[in-house]
């Protein structure tokens, strides 16, 4: 029988990586440097594997595979198959990311044979003075784009915007961005990990060595339009469900929890993720129950109509995730 699902984060160490993911997190890292943890992936080799109940040590790719529509949903396994549409992580920047963008659908599929990248961000922290970029200040031509970028000057046509805990942002494929240093964030995505990166920040590896760029690739995906509709204007009312986004991509709600909160699943035929942002608690369906704590994921499989969930602090924030 399938129940709630926990998943041993897969952690990737980043040039600009830090510590948050072990001292906000609480994840078990051992290296330093580790800029994401990924929660829930069927990325090329990176397959999450399950951490609680009867599936412990069984991989999520096998567990499709086996239970299908049951794990999915019908529409999502009919479109999707033995592959999870989704990504999900958490991404510690010490230092600034590289300035960078990724194709859509169309595009990944003819270069890259992979789903293309929109994705949404939640900040979970920031330190004073975090900025994320996010598209361009105004309307750029491509021309004005290339002759900025060969002059090293990029930064100067980007929209930087100062974050703080608990905003959150829509980045749809083609639009230029980057996490700026001192955020962590929680990243909801398209299933790809193609990036496009057209700017590093000069930077350079223990070996003097500077990261590849993508700058010819990006030229064809880049959306050079200013659209200011990225920011999510969201309600925090606690005890229901507040909406955050929905695209074709996924569904993303916040639910701020005090006490006991039942949620009736019975119309939504898909798998649902719920990711702590804040607090702690407990998901509980019938017959099985599960501890959830910050920072970390659970996924309630599609056959799962209904479930409580039971906070354990005073504040407890979750963002649900479906299709």
């Amino acid at each position: 029988m399938l129940y709630p699902l926990k998943f041993r984060p897969i952690l990737k160490e980043k040039i600009w990586g830090g510590n948050k993911l072990k001292t906000i997190l609480n994840k078990s890292v051992l290296d330093e440097n580790i800029g994401e943890s990924w929660e829930i992936s069927t990325v090329g080799e990176d397959i999450s594997i399950i951490s609680n109940g009867s599936f412990s040590g069984k991989k999520l790719d096998d567990l499709i595979i086996e239970y299908k529509e049951s794990l999915l949903g019908k529409k999502v396994y009919e479109e999707f198959g033995d592959q999870f549409p989704l990504l999900i992580k958490f991404i510690d920047a010490k230092e600034d990311l590289s300035v960078q963008l990724h194709p859509n659908d169309e595009l990944a599929k003819e270069r890259h044979n992979s789903f293309g990248k929109t994705e949404m961000w939640y900040v979970v922290q920031a330190d004073p003075k975090a900025e994320l970029i996010v598209g361009f200040k105004t309307d750029t031509s491509r021309k004005e784009y290339e002759v900025f970028l060969e002059e090293g000057k990029i930064t100067e046509l980007l929209n930087f915007e100062n974050i703080s805990k608990g905003d959150s942002y829509f980045i749809k494929a083609g639009r230029i961005h980057a996490i700026g240093a001192g955020s962590l964030i929680a990243e909801i995505q398209q299933t790809s990990d193609i990036t496009y990166r057209v700017y590093d920040w000069d930077r350079k590896d223990a070996n003097g060595v500077g990261r590849e760029l993508h700058t010819d690739l990006a030229l064809d995906a880049l959306d050079f339009k200013a659209d200011k509709s990225f920011k999510l204007d969201y309600g925090k009312e606690k005890n229901t469900t507040n909406k955050m986004i929905s695209s074709k991509y996924f569904t993303t709600n916040a639910i701020e929890i005090s006490g006991r909160f039942e949620k009736d699943y019975t119309s939504l035929d898909s798998f649902k993720i719920l990711m702590c942002v804040e607090g702690n608690g407990e998901i509980s369906v019938e017959g099985f129950s599960e501890k959830i704590s910050y920072g970390e994921t659970i996924l309630i499989p599609a056959s799962i109509k209904k479930l409580s969930i039971i906070s354990d602090t005073q504040d407890m924030k979750l963002l649900e995730v479906y299709i």
